[in-house]
């Protein structure tokens, strides 16, 4: 009876190895989170000097050339350009960890919310971008891998070089001159129509072109990484093994050699969405979408620096927390790294 109520030997080794696995892995967020401080700080480093050196007076910028002496260095006094570069910088440091972008002398708005408000139109762009390209490019590279040197192959092959050799604004022009002028099937530009928009589907309408431009260069980046990380591992001694076994094909490749293919694939896929939903900028401006990358196209055309800090600012720091999220999600999915982690 004593016997029966005791721990078994198995589950206490299941629970260390458990509570292994767990310290492991709250470890590696700690060290993925504490290494975001330096880059944060490197990217607000390198966002202030670039625009310091761009040429044009922000005081000018904001007054225009009719401002008289006075007003320009009051404003100047006020922002704090008098004093050198280097507390400048810890000024802008300490506005930012604030919350505190400048206000944008376009708008005459704090470019924080004139960003937050344009990141929702970026998003209904970024986030089908990123689902096509993740979905249509993981299936066309295991069909092109699975028919490896056959026609599906070369098909797949030469559309990937076709299509990441040509630069986004060109082909998202070319969209719109065969499926918006020539054919005209969808609308051009814009979010909305003129007359009686702003619906789900008038909204939907409008992003087609977008979406298709956005999504063409990432699906085409991620066909090319799961065709070359599927051949690599249906070429494994893994596979030979469980294919020795007798199991059909599509469950060698559904269960055994796609799970173990995909970890690069999620990375790229990672790198992607940083990418897309950072903003960009090109292909908001073609279409004139209001999204983050329009609003840093239109602040360059009328030398906006505060703005333009900001958005560069934003999109940078997007950047580093999709990728840091993908970083997690890699260690997740991926048990050699969890092994590591573990041993480490």
């Amino acid at each position: 009876m004593i016997a029966s109520i005791r721990p078994q030997p198995t589950d206490d080794r299941t629970n260390h190895r458990t509570w292994e696995g767990l310290e492991a892995m709250s470890r590696f967020l700690l060290n993925r989170v504490l290494q975001l401080v330096p880059v944060a700080l490197g990217v607000t480093i390198v966002v202030f000097l670039m625009v310091q050196i761009i040429p044009g007076d922000i005081v000018d910028a904001q007054l225009g050339s009719q401002a008289s002496g006075a007003e320009k260095a009051a404003l100047r006094e006020s922002l704090g350009l008098n004093q050198n570069i280097v507390v400048q910088y810890f000024v802008y440091l300490s506005n930012v960890v604030r919350g505190d972008l400048g206000v944008s002398s376009t708008y005459h708005e704090p470019v924080t919310s004139i960003l937050f408000a344009r990141l929702g139109n970026t998003a209904i762009l970024a986030i089908p971008a990123v689902i096509i390209a993740a979905v249509f490019g993981i299936l066309l590279g295991t069909a092109a891998a699975l028919r490896q040197n056959g026609p599906v192959d070369r098909v797949v092959t030469i559309s990937v070089l076709f299509v990441t050799s040509m630069p986004s604004f060109w082909l998202g022009m070319l969209l719109v001159i065969v499926f918006g002028v020539g054919l005209q099937w969808v609308p051009t530009s814009g979010m909305e129509s003129t007359l009686g928009g702003g619906s789900f589907s008038d909204i939907a309408w409008h992003a087609i072109l977008p979406v298709m431009t956005l999504s063409a260069w990432s699906l085409a980046v991620i066909a090319r990484m799961t065709r070359s990380s599927m051949i690599e591992t249906l070429k494994s001694d893994y596979v030979r093994s469980v294919r020795g076994k007798g199991l059909p094909e599509r469950l060698v490749v559904a269960k055994h050699a796609l799970p173990n293919a995909l970890p690069p694939v999620i990375t790229v896929v990672g790198l992607q969405a940083g990418f897309l939903l950072s903003g960009a900028v090109l292909t908001e401006t073609v279409f004139a979408w209001p999204g983050i990358g329009f609003a840093m196209s239109q602040a360059i055309e009328n030398r906006d620096t505060v703005l333009l800090q900001g958005g560069i600012l934003f999109i940078a720091i997007i950047f580093v927390l999709v990728n840091f999220f993908v970083d997690v999600l890699y260690a997740f999915l991926n048990p050699k790294l969890r092994r590591q982690l573990q041993r480490a």
